[in-house]
């Protein structure tokens, strides 16, 4: 009977993460994937900054979402608290790309590095990111 009693349990508890995760939108497909997770006001951009936002979306935007507002299920936002320069300097949009990162903030899982980008590229995507940054409000 214990047994029994702990295996109904383990399925409750599974069952209610498993909805949990869904509902979240971290789960992929579930409710509210892919969804922006953030409001993003777009300023007027520089030409670095307009060709950071081409290479963001070339090479960002899949996960982070339109105007690295972030997508449900993919990836946080760029245009947060957590990665204003004084937290996540520069350097570490480079280190992302070539090494990816570890999750360590969200409960999105790892990312991996990108290949193809170079140390330039990452520069202007930072240029542009750091431009939607300011225009928001994170400084």
């Amino acid at each position: 009977m214990k047994n029994r009693a702990l295996i109904l349990t383990t399925v409750l508890v599974a069952t209610a993460l498993a909805i949990w995760w869904r509902l979240d939108g971290r789960g992929g497909d579930g409710a509210g994937a892919g969804v922006a997770l953030a409001e993003v006001v777009v300023p007027e951009l520089t030409a670095e900054e307009s060709r950071g936002e081409t290479l963001f979306n070339a090479n960002c935007a899949t996960c982070h979402g339109a105007n690295a507002a972030g997508r449900s299920g993919k990836a946080p936002p760029l245009v947060h608290n957590i990665y204003e320069p004084n937290h996540h300097a520069d350097a570490a949009f480079q280190l992302a790309v070539q090494n990816g990162v570890r999750d360590h903030h969200w409960g999105f899982g790892n990312m991996p590095p990108i290949e193809g980008v170079s140390p330039k590229n990452v520069s202007q995507i930072a240029a542009y990111v750091r431009a939607l940054q300011r225009a928001n409000g994170i400084q």
